[in-house]
């Protein structure tokens, strides 16, 4: 059958007019399939921890699977660099850590900048690290630390996850404000740099609360203070490292981000779900048991967190010349 030449052209700019599928609709159908979280360590640890605890609760609200997979290397930078390259449509995810958000800081090879490449997506939690010596170093404060490694220059060791990692650059903005000079030695994570500070081949670390506490609470390691502003309500015993050190001030935070060019509508559904995660109770008490608080807020809050870690961070890595060779 011939249409005539203006009937067809009438069913064409129907058709133009009509949009596959309109931004409401498109968020409303997300996600129709399994959704990955990237994680750019290996299972067990906080960051593991946390994207498994948030990505049931998506699961179970959202309707479809949000898998974690593991992808440990590069202090977080293989991970990073496998969502930047991913499509934005909302089913790649990252579990952003503090070091990703000054990695292109410490390495002008890497290419690419969590900030510019990546879209904010919410906040998950934000908590103290923990000054903690071997038992057998003779201080119980850290005002006995600070005179114990003003002693004994180059003589204290301090460990960490990582060149770049907040534990790191904690360790240094200390030996900055505190005027002690300590010697760095990186570990290949967190268990293993742990191991060596109860073991005595280290003398000290900021460690995160989770892969402390039981050692804390056993006795195998001697907590001397936190480094938020606020005390800790997992250990409301010890005071701030700010009580000594004014203005001193660190954390260790967790978050989500994806692809720069996933859909705000998609990006919007996930905060706010993700929000909702964060104010049910027994999320609370699971994040209050790592030794965390909710981090609530906007897409465009946790950007200008994550911007504000970066500069604080980047002073530190600029005054000090730190890189890392990748």
């Amino acid at each position: 059958m011939n249409l005539p030449r203006r009937r067809v052209l009438q069913l064409a700019a129907g058709a133009a007019a009509l949009p596959a599928l309109s931004p409401i609709a498109r968020a409303q159908a997300y996600p129709s399939r399994p959704v990955r979280i990237i994680v750019g360590f290996p299972p067990g640890g906080p960051s593991d921890l946390l994207a498994r605890l948030i990505g049931q609760w998506l699961a179970d609200h959202l309707g479809q699977p949000f898998i974690v997979e593991n992808r440990p290397g590069a202090s977080g930078n293989i991970a990073m660099d496998a969502v930047i390259r991913a499509p934005g449509d909302g089913y790649t995810l990252l579990l952003v850590v503090p070091g990703n958000a000054v990695a292109d800081l410490l390495s002008e090879k890497l290419g690419f900048s969590l900030l510019r490449d990546t879209a904010p997506v919410a906040g998950i939690s934000n908590g103290p690290l923990v000054m903690e010596v071997n038992p057998t170093v003779p201080v119980h404060t850290v005002p006995e630390f600070i005179a114990h490694a003003k002693a004994r220059p180059g003589e204290i060791n301090f460990a960490s996850p990582g060149i770049g990692a907040t534990i790191h650059l904690c360790g240094e903005l200390f030996n900055i404000m505190a005027g002690v000079k300590m010697v760095h030695v990186p570990y290949r994570g967190n268990a293993p740099a742990v191991t060596d500070l109860i073991a005595g081949q280290v003398q000290l670390m900021f460690a995160d609360t989770p892969s402390s506490i039981e050692h804390i609470r056993a006795g195998k390691l001697r907590a001397l203070a936190v480094t938020t502003a606020e005390r800790s309500e997992v250990l409301p015993q010890l005071p701030t490292v700010s009580d000594f050190l004014p203005g001193f001030l660190a954390s260790n935070w967790f978050g989500v981000a994806a692809p720069k060019s996933t859909p705000p509508e998609i990006v919007d559904k996930l905060n706010k779900e993700i929000n909702v995660a964060l104010a049910d109770p027994k999320t609370k008490a699971r994040l209050a048991d790592l030794g965390a608080a909710p981090l609530v807020g906007s897409p465009a809050d946790y950007g200008k967190f994550m911007a504000a870690e970066a500069e604080r961070w980047g002073k530190v890595i600029r005054a000090l010349g730190i890189k890392v060779d990748l």
